[in-house]
């Protein structure tokens, strides 16, 4: 599985910090970011949190905005991706959840953590597994988001596949065990889950995990 970036260039903006910025050294204490880095992130969260409402706080639109392009579609895959950063669940993106769920893309993240933040990705009903239907799911949401057409055929070879590797207990789901095992053996699944421009910070992309041929979903070899 392999996205493409939606690209956000930023400048410093002299702007005085509003209320939900959060100390640098404290981010930065709880993060694999700098402070540096974590002053750079506020000028980004500054730009994304104004995109539309100007309130601090990084909305649903503004993140799908800037992810996805498109501020107003429904996709169950950008309401996932959204919901990985709204740790409070309050329907908002505060600054110090933005830097704690970017710290995943991190070149210096564990990949332990990485692997763990696409399984609650997958895990839409939050039973601690993925069933079948749940990768079904996703997979029709990723390609909704992308620009690939695949044949109900091709989607359930797709699938039929990721299982038949994932689901190595044949228990008809994938826990958190089998997922690890899956994403070792197969490492192009994390393969944009690292950033290498969240050191440099001249330009910020947003992660979006959209392929963009068949040969990048799921890990799927070609």
């Amino acid at each position: 599985m392999q996205a493409f970036m939606g690209c956000f260039c930023f400048k410093k903006v002299k702007n005085k910090p509003g209320q939900n910025y959060k100390d640098p050294l404290i981010l930065a204490s709880e993060t694999p970011f700098t402070v540096h880095e974590v002053k750079a992130l506020y000028d980004l969260f500054k730009r994304l949190s104004s995109s539309i409402i100007k309130d601090g706080l990084i909305h649903k639109e503004e993140f799908q905005l800037a992810v996805f392009r498109n501020s107003s579609n429904q996709n169950l895959f950008a309401d996932r991706v959204f919901d990985s950063f709204d740790a409070k669940r309050n329907g908002v993106i505060e600054f110090g959840e933005f830097v704690r769920s970017l710290s995943v893309f991190h070149p210096r993240a564990p990949e332990s953590d990485k692997t763990a933040f696409l399984f609650r990705l997958y895990d839409l009903r939050q039973t601690g597994y993925i069933d079948r239907e749940e990768l079904k799911e996703m997979l029709l949401a990723l390609l909704g988001e992308s620009d690939l057409s695949l044949s109900n055929d091709m989607v359930e070879m797709i699938l039929e596949e990721t299982m038949v590797k994932a689901d190595s207990k044949g228990d008809g789901k994938i826990d958190e065990e089998e997922w690890r095992e899956f994403v070792k053996n197969n490492p192009s699944v994390l393969k944009n889950m690292t950033l290498p421009y969240l050191q440099d910070l001249t330009t910020l992309t947003f992660p979006t995990f959209v392929p963009n041929n068949e040969a990048e979903i799921i890990g799927r070899n070609s």
